[in-house]
């Protein structure tokens, strides 16, 4: 009887940690139920959410962001979502994103340890390359001749010291990126939005970057000087609406999938917690 009694103690103790652990990583990840099954307020709220721990994380401090800049993430959360578990491959803009995600688990200490040698955000070094290469060290110049994991065109990495072959060693080329985002942190270091724009400088160029916010910065939208320029897109030249517009939103939308990567089917930890091999 004893033997029975302490079984179903036994019993009811596991149940309880399963609990307690399923109800802690809900808290975690803000999500009580995988994202794909969402309705569509819920998922605006968890996007909205996750983006400003995002934004905390990086900088420690809140960012203000509107609600249009924040439609823009979800829409690519849903895109990147839709892309899970597709069993596409690796087609470029197409291919299954768990197979992006697998490689970023194998980087992900590396890219820690240099962006915080460089005193960079660690999840700018996580996510700035999936969205440049899907973490690819890519051999082939693309249209504009970049090349590697972080796509560096080669007179950009001659300012940052790379030979163009230097440019597909990884651990160079994310040293250089981690220098291109101080720069671009301490260039629009007055900004409460300086990573955000950081990350756009990376893309669209540091200069170009302050000349949009001269044109559409006002005492109205300068708490969120990101938001500011993708509500004036249509103020801007060509480059920025078709390209540059996009890029901020989408490192958001990638960082929140692999912060929460439970809560959209996949089987990993954050990237963000593999400062060693697991």
């Amino acid at each position: 009887m004893n033997f029975q009694k302490t079984i179903l103690l036994s019993l009811a103790a596991i149940m309880t940690l399963m609990l307690t652990a399923r109800a802690t990583h809900a808290q975690d990840t803000g999500a009580a139920k995988p994202y794909q099954q969402m309705s569509e307020d819920e998922r605006t709220a968890f996007v909205s959410e996750q983006a400003r721990r995002i934004a905390r994380q990086m900088s420690g401090t809140e960012y203000e962001l509107t609600a249009a800049f924040a439609a823009d993430i979800q829409r690519f959360v849903d895109k990147y979502a839709r892309r899970i578990g597709n069993n596409a491959g690796e087609h470029p803009g197409k291919g299954d994103v768990r197979l992006i995600y697998e490689r970023g688990q194998e980087v992900a200490p590396m890219l820690i340890k240099i962006f915080k040698a460089r005193n960079v955000s660690p999840l700018i070094g996580l996510y700035l390359p999936l969205i440049e290469s899907g973490y690819v060290n890519l051999q082939a110049p693309n249209s504009m001749g970049a090349v590697g994991m972080f796509q560096f065109l080669p007179k950009t990495g001659e300012r940052y010291g790379l030979t163009v072959q230097e440019l597909l060693d990884v651990e160079k080329s994310a040293d250089a990126a981690a220098r291109y985002i101080t720069d671009g942190l301490k260039r629009f270091k007055d900004d409460p939005m300086k990573e955000a724009l950081a990350l756009l400088s990376y893309n669209r160029g540091a200069q170009q970057t302050a000349q949009a916010l001269k044109l559409v910065l006002d005492d109205q939208n300068k708490r969120c000087s990101i938001c500011a320029l993708s509500a004036a897109s249509s103020r801007l030249d060509q480059t920025f609406q078709t390209e540059n517009v996009h890029y901020v939103p989408s490192f958001f939308a990638v960082a929140i999938i692999g912060e929460n990567p439970q809560a959209f089917g996949l089987q990993q930890q954050p990237l963000s917690s593999y400062e060693t091999k697991q």
